[in-house]
Parts: structure tokens; sequence; C-alpha cells
């Protein structure tokens, strides 16, 4: 065969060295490839939008934590406070305290248990509403580290995938031209350079949510602690 003929001869599923768009090199790729880079394309969305969803619920949730302690120490009664947002707590630390407050009314109201069972009963109840409402917050993290973990390996499969290929074509073709191999070879890159994309934002924003989640969950874990003291001196008090 004559070497121009063969220089002219293109791989496979490769694509000219002036169109390496990366929408060129998706349409030109391996069907294994494409699955691959939808995948990780989707994975990449939905990481953004859990991101994006935890951020905001956390900014919602430290504020209205502020305005609850800011109430809470402002020296009104638990009773009117209880009143006002027991029936519909709207946060997390609402939430510990109206389940704190239930406990007692129901228990002073009956009379029943002694001082040291009441204060245990408030204190199990708090902690479970506590780790409900933090297992509710946790919601999808699991996801952003499953990404963050697997994104780049499933980028390098698709990645030996598509090399493969290429190298299959080099031996149809007979051709080694670089000009030649690197619009494949580059299609193949591409599925690893997706999967770095989608795992280092993973990375970088489950450890910033989880510190962020960490700092929460110790804000309310003080505040039942602080709630507990005062109920335990109102039983004081009242015995």
């Amino acid at each position: 065969m004559d070497q121009s003929t063969i220089a002219s001869v293109a791989l496979p599923g490769s694509v000219g060295a002036s169109h390496l768009s990366v929408i060129a090199l998706f349409m030109q790729a391996d069907w294994v490839v494409k699955l691959v880079v939808i995948l990780l394309f989707l994975a990449s969305v939905w990481c953004a939008c859990i991101v994006v969803g935890k951020w905001l619920s956390l900014r919602k949730r430290f504020r209205a934590a502020d305005r609850f302690e800011d109430t809470f120490w402002s020296g009104t009664s638990l009773s009117e406070l209880y009143e006002r947002v027991g029936k519909r707590p709207g946060d997390p630390m609402t939430a510990i305290f109206a389940a704190a407050m239930r406990e007692w009314r129901r228990s002073v109201d009956r009379g029943s248990g002694t001082d040291k069972g009441l204060h245990t009963r408030i204190d199990r109840v708090m902690q479970v509403t506590m780790a409900r409402e933090i297992q509710r917050m946790e919601k999808n993290m699991t996801f952003l580290a499953s990404v963050g973990s697997t994104a780049p390996f499933i980028g390098l499969f698709g990645t030996v995938w598509g090399i493969m290929n290429s190298f299959q074509s080099i031996a149809v073709s007979k051709n080694t031209s670089l000009a030649v191999v690197a619009p494949g070879i580059a299609e193949a890159l591409f599925a690893t350079a997706l999967g770095l994309v989608a795992a280092i934002p993973a990375v970088i924003a489950y450890n910033k949510l989880s510190t962020e989640l960490g700092r929460y969950a110790n804000r309310l874990e003080a505040f039942a602690g602080e709630f507990s003291a005062i109920l335990s001196r109102q039983l004081e008090e009242r015995g």
C-alpha cells in the first residue's frame, strides 16, 4: 500500500486533530466511554445540587439557632416560649427544646416518676431528637463521599476502554502516526479528566459540609446540655 494512502487512514472512532472540542470527543467516542461520560456528568450535576442545597440549609439553620438562642436567653419563660414554638418547631434546636418541654409537661401534669427518672427521660428525649435531626441533615452526604472516592476510577475505566479501542484501530490501520493516534487517545483521556472534575469538588464539598455539620451538631449538644442543667435546677427547686 502506498505510504500516502496509509497516512490518510483515520482510526475508527477518532476525530481529526482540528476537531478536538469536548463535544466532538464525546460524539466520536466508543459507546462505553460515552456511557461513562454521561454517568460522571450526571453525578457532577447531582453533587452540585446536593452541595448548594446543603449549604443553604445549613446557613438557614445557623441563623434560626441564633434567633432561638437569643429568645431563649432573653428571660422569656420556658412555658411561654414552648407555647410559641412547641407545636411547630422549625429547626433542630427548637425541636430539641420542644421535645424536652413536652416530656417535662407530660410528667409534671401526671405527677409520675421521681425527679431523677424525669431528668433521665428528658435527657434521652433530647438525645433521640438530636440524633434524628442530625441524621436528616446528613442525608445524601454518603453520595458525595461515594462520588469523591469512585469517580476517578470510573473515569479511568473509560480511559482504559478507549485506549484499548485505539490500539485495536492502530493494529487494523497499521499506522502509528501521532497525528492519527492522538485523537483516539484524547477521547479516552477525556473520561479521566471528567472523573477528576466530578471527584475533586465532591471531596472538597464533603469535607467542608462535614465540618459545618460537626459545628452545628456540637452547638446542638451544648444547648441540650445547658437546657438539661436548667431543668435539673427546676426539679431541685420543685423538690
